[in-house]
């Protein structure tokens, strides 16, 4: 982590100090697409219910907003394959900036 360079993906911000990130992404998804999604992955009952909660409720962003620095925090939508390609690509330009930026 220290050279930098390293993208980091995961569901929480308790692990992972702000000093490694210049950037963080919170996925968002509509409530009904995300049960719909984790319902076709085999989730239900309490787990199904707990991921679908957790995105009404935005804990997630929340946790990453009083983690980072409000700056770096940025939202995704991520419900359609085209919302996909969008944040791709949003996420490769802001990564060539911060590398011609910073190198």
């Amino acid at each position: 982590m220290e050279e930098g360079g390293v993208i980091v993906d995961y569901h929480g911000c308790d692990l992972f100090p702000q000093r490694w990130f210049n950037i963080v992404f919170v996925l968002r998804t509509d409530n009904t697409q995300l049960y719909t999604r984790l319902e076709s992955r085999g989730y239900t009952g309490k787990k199904l219910q707990d991921n679908v909660q957790c995105e009404i409720f935005q804990t997630i962003y929340e946790e990453a907003m009083e983690a980072y620095s409000e700056e770096i925090v940025h939202q995704l939508l991520s419900n359609t394959p085209e919302d996909l390609e969008h944040n791709l690509a949003q996420i490769v330009q802001w990564t060539q900036q911060w590398m011609k930026d910073h190198n």
